[in-house]
């Protein structure tokens, strides 16, 4: 079957002929005010622990409980445009936020003057519409084109939750039904902390052994690898074991007794402040991200013929592509106000004192984005935006970049500020392509407009970049960056990265040896990028990872009377478990603002309960074994005959 037969015989959920409110002044209000809000609380953790929530799905659940409890009315579509601008802050946070402080903490060092507000605020909004528009000529090649190919999970399960809370009955009190029990365990775990939030086996090893196992009880995390399933999941978890059972342990054995940069320290030293904790900051980190950097690249060789036909396929559609002859859920933004957004911005970039590369390096940085955003967006089509790379591809940019700026003279803080901000813009392209590709397809199933959806894109974009600049500066003036409060571990690992390059003194073994490690997996012929982030992530947010797709995999395998069974089993725990990443992301959200305002002490209660490392261990067990019961009790949940 052709791909345009295969596009012929797609009927999304509300039809192209129909028309129905979506881009309306309540929505775009509700969409800028989850925008401003999810992207000042997926800043804040983003800073404290290096990972952000998801945000389309909490959105979509906030906008249809608003449209159907409060205003009584059933609009998808509506829905669907307020979680596609309340997404975008969230994508813009993880993108400025993994980068940005690193300017702070130089300017805290004395190196260099504090950034501007507008400053900021410049960069993240020409990362953002980069991003955007970017994305545009691709929808058809990627979301349409390719939809029986690329799954887009966090896309499908939006989907899945929209049309549920449109049909309501059953699915959409499954959704919900997870969105109440996960915001419980986050509050519990996060919030008041009667629960720790951790299951692990010691910090100091076992004896000689010296490595680690642990998981988070995490109902996001868990759901992610759900939702993405089990071979992916697996891939992660086994990279961690190699750094958490293999690297770290061989790390402490072989040279205990020896300096090794960038330790400042004797390695026995490290490991007796910090245990194995201390051994992953100061040596896998950066082994992770050579694996990484390795990774992006192998899965950007393999897929650049795809790359190229991509662009060829939305070069000719955009080309070819006449108003009169399209239907409304075909339609996008005008070729003409792309490329004239996209010249506008290289001439910006081009004469911006921040960026001192003159047209040439600014037609490069938008020539390398634009791939970067075509390698984002189909990567997340594949496994997912929670496994998107965006700090690999950021590293790899960073490394580059600093090199290049080096080579051409531009060295010592000016050389060390303009690579920061290039990574900043290519980090937040990746973060916001990805972003906009699962929107346009979850758009797509619904039966969304293209061009309403970009240009809700657009706006979120903009009002986020000037809500999350002012966090970042607010965060600055509360405690600073590198702080226990603020550690914000992204930026720490960029910030070394600029410095070591610049300096000459990058730990470029540790850095080979992970390319090395990727380059080996992608011969033994396992999926290489998930891997390399499983060697980067602390092994408890991989072994929660694998949790969820352990489950999954139960489900799948369990003997059913039939195949429609079992596709609604199926069907409810992606529901359930898209459910439970909104109900952590609003808890999230609350905590965060908690945390922000000076509140987050008076509701902590773990310093009452005292558990010992034993008790605590055994509550957080219960927890975790009571959170995957109650996913297997909805998923095998039989529908009671009326």
């Amino acid at each position: 079957m052709s791909d345009d037969q295969k596009k012929s015989n797609f009927r999304p959920f509300v039809p192209s002929e129909k028309i129905v409110p979506e881009m309306t002044a309540i929505s775009v209000l509700m969409g800028l005010i989850l925008a401003v809000v999810f992207g000042a609380a997926n800043a804040y953790l983003g800073i404290r622990v290096g990972m952000t929530i998801s945000a389309s799905v909490p959105a979509a659940v906030i906008s249809m409980g608003i449209f159907r409890g409060a205003m009584q009315k059933e609009s998808i579509l509506e829905s669907n445009f307020v979680q596609t601008v309340g997404s975008s802050g969230e994508s813009l946070a993880a993108g400025a936020i993994f980068t940005l402080p690193a300017i702070f903490l130089w300017a805290k060092e004395g190196r260099m003057d504090k950034p501007e507000f507008f400053e900021i605020v410049a960069i993240c909004i020409i990362g953002g519409l980069l991003g955007v528009f970017f994305m545009i000529p691709l929808r058809n090649a990627l979301i349409v084109k390719e939809h029986s190919i690329l799954p887009y999970p966090e896309g499908e399960a939006c989907a899945e939750v929209l049309i549920a809370g449109e049909k309501g009955g059953s699915k959409a009190s499954t959704v919900f039904a997870g969105a109440g029990i996960a915001a419980v365990f986050k509050f519990l775990t996060d919030g008041v902390k009667v629960i720790p939030a951790e299951i692990n086996s010691p910090a100091d090893g076992l004896g000689m052994y010296k490595g680690r196992i642990g998981t988070q009880i995490n109902p996001a995390v868990f759901s992610v690898g759900y939702i993405c399933g089990p071979k992916m999941s697996s891939y992660i978890f086994a990279g961690g074991l190699v750094s958490w059972l293999v690297l770290i342990p061989l790390i402490v054995l072989f040279g205990s007794d020896a300096t090794i940069y960038p330790g400042t320290e004797v390695i026995a030293e490290l490991f007796a402040k910090g245990g194995v904790d201390m051994i992953w900051s100061t040596y896998i980190r950066y082994i992770g991200a050579g694996a990484l950097a390795a990774g992006g690249l192998i899965s950007f060789i393999k897929i650049f013929p795809v790359i190229i036909r991509i662009f060829k396929d939305s070069f000719i559609h955009f080309i070819s592509n006449k108003s009169e002859n399209i239907t409304r859920t075909e339609k996008d933004m005008s070729t003409k106000v792309i490329v004239a957004v996209i010249g506008l911005i290289t001439l910006f970039i081009a004469i911006v004192p921040t960026i001192p590369i003159g047209i040439v390096g600014a037609i490069i940085i938008v020539l390398v984005s634009y791939f970067f955003a075509a390698v984002s967006a189909r990567m997340v089509g594949l496994v997912g935006s929670s496994n998107n790379p965006v700090s690999g591809m950021t590293i790899a940019t960073l490394l580059f970049a600093t090199v290049f700026l080096k080579m051409i003279g531009k060295i010592n803080e000016p050389g060390m500020k303009a690579a920061i901000t290039i990574g900043t813009i290519i980090c937040i392209v990746c973060a916001i392509s990805g972003d906009i590709s699962q929107d346009l397809k979850t758009g797509y199933l619904v039966g969304a407009t293209p061009v309403k959806q970009q240009y809700g894109e657009i706006l979120g974009v903009i009002i986020a970049s000037f809500s999350i600049s002012a966090v970042l500066f607010l965060f600055d003036s509360v405690g600073g960056y590198g702080t226990d409060i603020f550690s914000a571990p992204q930026a720490v690992l960029m910030k070394m990265i600029v410095e070591g390059v610049m300096g000459g003194k990058l730990p470029w073994a540790l850095v080979f040896s992970g390319a090395a490690i990727s380059i080996c997996a992608e011969i033994a012929g396992i999926t290489v990028l998930p891997f390399a982030v499983g060697i980067y992530l602390p092994i408890q947010l991989s072994a929660c990872i694998m949790a969820g797709g352990f489950v999954r995999y139960i489900v799948e395998n369990k003997k059913y009377g039939s195949e429609r069974e079992k596709e609604s089993s199926s069907s409810r725990g992606i529901l359930y478990c898209s459910g439970m990443i909104a109900g952590e992301g609003l808890v999230g959200i609350v905590i965060a603002l908690l945390a922000v305002g000076g509140f987050a002490k008076f509701i902590d209660l773990s310093k009452v309960l005292n558990y010992s490392s034993v008790s605590g261990t055994i509550v957080s067990i219960i927890a975790f074994l009571i959170m995957i019961g109650l996913v297997f009790k909805f998923v095998f949940r039989r529908r009671t005959k009326r």
